[in-house]
C-alpha cells in the first residue's frame, strides 16, 4: 500500500508535465494606438486594461509580457488596424472613426448627430446590438480582429476662434472634425477639414483652420483654448468611438485562462472608462475655463435648427451600406430606437427623417 501511495507521488507529477497542465509560458502581446497617453482612452489602457489582465494571470501558470506602443510610435492614428494585419501588434482600440471604410457599421453614432448627450445609453445599446446584429461582430472578424468591449465619448462641442451663437456664424469658416463628423457641417455655410487630435492644436495655431469638432476631456488635455477661446456647447451628442480588439488568430492560440484573462481586463476597462467619467468631465470644462475659454451653451432652438437642416445623412449612409450587402438601415433603426427605449429624446429622428 505504501509503495503504491509512493508510486503515484511519483508519476503523477511527471504526467502532469508530460500534458502541459502545469508548464508555464510567457506571451508576447503588443498594445498599439496611434494616439498618446494623455487621452483618457489610452492611459486606461496602461492604469486599467493590463494591471487587470496581469493580476487575472496571477492566478494561472502564465504571464505576458507587455509592449505598450502609444502616441505613433508603431502606428498613426488610423493606421492600427494595418498594424495589427502585419502582425506589429496583438491588441488596439479599433475606431471606425479612422477606419470608415473597413468598419463602416461601427460609424453608426457619427451619423446621427444630436441624438443623445448621454454617453451610458450609446455605450449600452452599441454593446447590446453587437450580440443581436451579427453583421457587426463579423466586420471585426473579417479583419482577424476579436470584438472585446467598447468605449465611447461625451457629448461633442464646437472650440473656435470665433463666437457662435447663430448658424450664420459659422458661414466661410474652416472647421475641422474627425471622420464622418465632417457631415455635421454639411448645409451650414462652413467648410469641413478632416481632421484629429494630433493635429487640431498646430491646425487652429497657424490657420488651417478656424474651429474643431472635439469633446471636453480631450479638449482640455489638448490645450486648446490657447489657439482659439470659443466654446460653444453644441450638443452634437456622445459617441461610439471604439473597441478594444485583440488579434483573433492570436488569441485563438492562447490558453483558455489567457484568453479569459484578457477579457476581463477589457470589461474592466469599459467599466472603469464609464465610471467617474460625469466628473471627468466637469473637471475639464473647470480646466477649460481656467485656461482661459469662454463657455457657452448654443441655444436649443439653434440647435434644432442645425439638425433639421442636415441632409439626411444617417438614411443615405443606410441606403449606401444596404446596397453594398451590409445591414445599414437595420443597424440604424435599431440604434435610434435603441435610444428612444432608453428614454432618449434625438433632436431629430435620423432613421425616420
Amino acid at each position: 500500500m505504501k509503495f503504491r501511495s509512493l508510486l503515484c507521488a511519483a508519476v503523477l507529477p511527471a504526467f502532469l508535465l508530460g500534458t502541459g497542465a502545469a508548464k508555464a509560458e510567457t506571451y508576447n502581446a503588443t498594445v498599439v494606438t496611434g494616439h498618446p497617453a494623455v487621452f483618457l482612452w489610452v492611459k486606461m489602457l496602461t492604469e486599467v486594461f493590463v494591471p487587470t489582465v496581469n493580476k487575472e494571470l496571477e492566478k494561472t501558470a502564465h504571464k505576458i509580457n507587455w509592449t505598450e506602443a502609444y502616441g505613433g510610435t508603431v502606428a498613426k492614428v488610423g493606421g492600427e488596424l494595418e498594424a495589427m494585419e502585419s502582425g506589429l501588434a496583438q491588441i488596439t482600440i479599433g475606431s471606425g472613426l479612422f477606419e470608415p471604410s473597413l468598419l463602416p457599421l461601427q460609424n453608426i453614432t457619427y451619423m446621427t448627430p444630436f441624438a443623445v448627450s448621454d454617453v451610458d445609453q450609446v455605450l449600452g445599446v452599441i454593446d447590446r446590438l453587437h450580440d443581436e446584429i451579427p453583421e457587426l461582430r463579423a466586420t471585426w472578424e473579417k479583419y482577424d480582429m476579436e470584438y472585446l468591449a467598447n468605449f465611447g465619448l461625451e457629448d461633442y462641442l464646437l472650440i473656435s476662434k470665433f463666437p457662435v451663437t447663430k448658424l450664420e456664424d459659422l458661414k466661410g469658416h474652416k472647421i475641422s472634425a474627425p471622420g464622418p463628423a465632417v457631415n455635421w457641417l454639411s448645409g451650414t455655410g462652413a467648410v469641413g477639414v478632416s481632421g484629429n487630435l494630433t493635429t487640431y492644436y498646430t491646425d487652429l495655431q497657424t490657420g488651417v483652420t478656424d474651429g474643431v469638432i472635439v469633446f471636453p476631456t480631450a479638449a482640455a488635455p489638448a490645450k486648446l483654448p490657447e489657439v482659439a477661446k470659443y466654446v460653444t456647447r453644441t450638443h452634437f451628442g456622445a459617441q461610439h468611438a471604439g473597441a478594444i480588439v485583440a488579434k483573433k488568430s492570436w488569441m485563438d492560440t492562447l490558453p483558455p485562462e489567457v484568453q479569459q484573462a484578457i477579457k476581463v481586463g477589457a470589461d474592466a476597462y469599459a467599466k472603469a472608462y464609464r465610471e467617474g467619467l460625469a466628473s471627468r468631465v466637469d473637471d475639464a470644462f473647470k480646466a477649460l475655463a481656467a485656461s482661459g475659454a469662454v463657455i457657452t451653451d448654443l441655444d436649443e432652438g439653434v440647435r434644432t435648427q442645425w439638425a433639421m437642416g442636415l441632409p439626411p445623412i444617417a438614411r443615405d449612409w443606410a441606403a449606401d451600406l444596404d446596397s453594398k450587402g451590409l445591414p445599414g438601415t437595420k443597424v440604424l433603426g435599431a440604434y435610434m430606437q435603441g435610444l428612444r427605449d432608453a428614454g432618449a429624446k434625438p433632436s431629430r429622428n435620423w432613421d425616420q427623417q
